[in-house]
């Protein structure tokens, strides 16, 4: 029997300085519109695909929570016995879900890495980080006062759309790069992102390290600069450049009087082993480095986590509550400041790993554990295109998230989350072959372990590398969504991703993150820290 807690116990157990996770195993779009403060959203269609990296150890205390009673579907039910199946042994639901919680008037958010966000709210007010609107911007770059402007985001954020003249340098790159830009004391900095939680996280950054400059946050990012009617640029490709010698020493120096404020410790590779052979403990190991210098070159089991992502969506990497965390790069600047961020956020039990490049190293992108997993059997591209060409009866289904499939798709492809794929199938007439796809095949070779159980009768293959390997062929996609076959409410759309009233939705976006500051201060279980 599933083992279930209430409200009052899961209130106690977020409080707790015990190892715990909670984890919401609906949709991401769904779960961006209500759901309890520190839960991960880790929904049923990922469960094998992420439950590894967000919760390593297998006898962690995990809750699960869905919609509750009124949730046709029952997930949570649905998620504990497929990560039994996966080894967990300590799993419980909370009981009633987030109808039940929300009953007991607990509070409850809207938006995805909110806790991230909101603490970015945090930080703006306590620290009171100056920030500069875009029309002030736009009339001192009229003017030719001497600017910076960086940009906190990863480069394919920046090369999207950026702010003219701006500069892509990545959150936790920002005080390990500035000091080699070449600018003088008469020169502001302004940090900018999309929105507002890495302008403020970057421009409290550079203030922390004891940069001489003024420093300031763009007030609303890229969306304030859209909505304040200014232009915005494409395909920027400008980024600062790699640090040298000098550039180095001033950053380390930097580094280790934000170490020393913040109360950030560091351990060597022999405490690292150590750690990684406590089965009582969970720990993190994570390469705050740029995705380029992972690949190159990184410790031997440690996941990219590049530092400003990490403090921006915490939530993506970290699941379990009171684990330890261990940050990796070559020198400790951007470990050190990544770190700094997470102890003020309340993760306690975080570490800069000294000489991390010293250990055992491996080289290549991070390939995550996909528990569970075996290979169905497949249909080649080409066969299938000659099959689909032919007039046979076979349908291909999509289950690829609605944005990938929205952006392209095999045509005629329908598209399902596979959590629903069992309801999809009763609402379509018979079908011959059934081909299920994804963007890598991993997903749809997962979805067809689940139809062998429930549908042992109907001919399923997965499209052998997936919709990369179709279109790795030349064969035709299309767009759009035509053929869905539920509500696109699998992932958190943002707001430039919608297809109508895109500024409306800017707007609004900006609101929210903005009152997150007031809606967490009566919440007890929000443990920010502030360091006067």
């Amino acid at each position: 029997m599933i083992q279930q807690l209430t409200g009052v116990e899961l209130h106690g157990l977020l409080r707790s300085t015990g190892e715990h996770a909670l984890l919401d195993v609906r949709e991401q779009g769904v779960f961006g519109r209500e759901h309890i403060l520190q839960a991960n959203c880790i929904p049923l269609s990922h469960v094998e695909l992420l439950i590894d990296s967000l919760v390593p150890r297998r006898d962690t205390r995990i809750v699960l929570c869905d919609a509750g009673p009124a949730g046709a579907e029952r997930l949570a039910r649905r998620a504990a016995a497929r990560l039994a199946a996966l080894g967990y042994s300590n799993v419980a639901i909370l009981e009633g879900g987030i109808d039940a919680w929300r009953s007991q008037r607990r509070p409850l958010y809207s938006g995805i890495n909110v806790p991230s966000k909101a603490f970015g709210e945090f930080v703006e007010h306590q620290y009171h980080t100056p920030r500069i609107t875009a029309q002030e911007l736009f009339r001192r770059m009229n003017r030719g006062d001497s600017l910076l402007i960086l940009d906190s985001r990863p480069f394919s954020e920046y090369h999207r759309m950026s702010i003219p003249s701006g500069i892509d340098v990545p959150g936790a790159e920002l005080v390990h790069r500035v000091h080699d830009l070449k600018i003088d004391a008469s020169t502001d900095i302004v940090v900018n992102c999309a929105g507002r939680t890495r302008s403020i996280i970057g421009a409290q950054s550079l203030i922390n390290a004891g940069v001489p400059n003024r420093v300031m946050a763009l007030k609303d990012g890229t969306m304030g600069w859209r909505l304040a009617g200014l232009e915005l640029e494409f395909g920027q490709t400008r980024r600062a450049p790699k640090p040298t010698v000098q550039g180095r020493e001033a950053s380390l120096h930097a580094a280790a009087r934000v170490a020393e404020r913040f109360g950030v410790h560091n351990v060597d590779l022999d405490t690292l082993y150590r750690w990684r052979g406590d089965p009582t403990r969970t720990l993190y190991l994570l390469d705050v480095r740029s995705p380029e210098e992972y690949v190159a070159g990184h410790l031997k089991g440690s996941r990219p986590a590049p530092g400003g992502q990490l403090v921006q969506a915490t939530d993506e990497y970290i699941a379990t509550r009171n684990g330890r965390v261990i940050l990796a790069d070559d020198d400790g600047v951007r470990a050190t400041m990544t770190a700094s961020w997470l102890i003020q956020m309340g993760w306690n039990d975080v570490y800069v790993l000294r000489d991390a490049l010293e250990g055992e190293i491996e080289k290549g992108e991070f390939t995550p554990t996909v528990l569970g997993y075996r290979h169905a059997a497949t249909v080649d591209p080409l066969e299938l295109k000659a099959a689909l060409d032919s007039g046979e009866s076979v349908q291909v289904i999509d289950l690829a998230s609605s944005l990938e499939y929205q952006a392209r798709h095999l045509p005629g492809a329908w598209w399902s989350p596979r959590s629903r794929l069992n309801t999809t199938l009763t609402m379509q007439p018979p079908i011959g072959l059934l081909v299920l796809t994804s963007q890598d095949a991993r997903l749809a070779h997962l979805a067809a372990q689940d139809l062998a159980r429930v549908r042992p009768q109907q001919l399923v293959r997965v499209l052998d590398g997936g919709t990369d390997a179709w279109v790795a062929h030349g064969l035709p996609v299309t767009d759009g969504i035509e053929h869905a076959t539920s509500d696109t409410n699998d992932v958190w759309y943002k707001p430039y991703e919608h297809q109508d009233a895109v500024s409306e939705r800017m707007q609004k976006y900006l609101d929210w993150e903005v009152a997150l500051v007031e809606q967490t201060k009566n919440d007890d279980t929000v443990n920010f820290r502030y360091f006067d």
